[in-house]
């Protein structure tokens, strides 16, 4: 038997999604600044910036909310954890982390799916690319590439991890069901 098609929401329903919405985007993207400027902030060797698991949040947002909800999340997060630990990379990230999200896709019941996790790739290409372009900009060309490709690579590693672990959970919990998300 085939699927019916779901009603048209109600303006009630359609209210309380755009504040469940927004509630998740003010979370994540406070979690984000957390987890990227204080818990699980470790410093890689050689001046290649530091593993924080920030970005495996902003990635989870990009699987639970609508793109410019994800973007916002990596901005704010992103942009506010420079501004309390490294300022001078603040524009750049809050350029970089909002286009973090855009490889992911968010309707669908699970968090994990095959594309999301192959969205990690483009992903640590915006990553290293950014980073790179920063690093030129902000010292020398000559050190930035290995700083920003091998920092990138560490760091979107560590996330990702962390991304596939709490995706995995959350799916076997069914929350995007239970929140009504997509």
């Amino acid at each position: 038997m085939p699927k019916l098609p779901k009603p048209p929401m109600t303006a009630a329903q359609r209210q309380h999604q755009l504040l469940l919405r927004l509630c998740l985007t003010a979370l994540l993207a406070a979690l984000t600044t957390v987890f990227t400027a204080y818990i699980g902030h470790f410093p890689l060797p050689g001046e290649a910036g530091y593993l924080h698991f920030g970005d495996s949040l902003i990635f989870l947002a990009a699987c639970l909310l609508p793109t410019p909800y994800a973007m916002a999340v990596g901005m704010i997060g992103g942009g506010l954890a420079d501004l309390l630990t490294y300022p001078v990379y603040f524009i750049f990230t809050v350029v970089i982390k909002a286009l973090l999200t855009v490889p992911f896709r968010w309707q669908g019941p699970k968090i994990i799916t095959l594309r999301n996790v192959l969205s990690l790739l483009p992903a640590y290409a915006v990553s290293a690319g950014g980073y790179f372009l920063a690093e030129g900009i902000i010292s020398r060309w000559d050190v930035a590439f290995v700083k920003s490709l091998l920092g990138s690579l560490i760091q979107i590693g560590g996330s990702a991890v962390v991304f596939v672990a709490l995706g995995l959970v959350m799916d076997r919990l069914g929350l995007k069901r239970r929140l009504s998300l997509f």
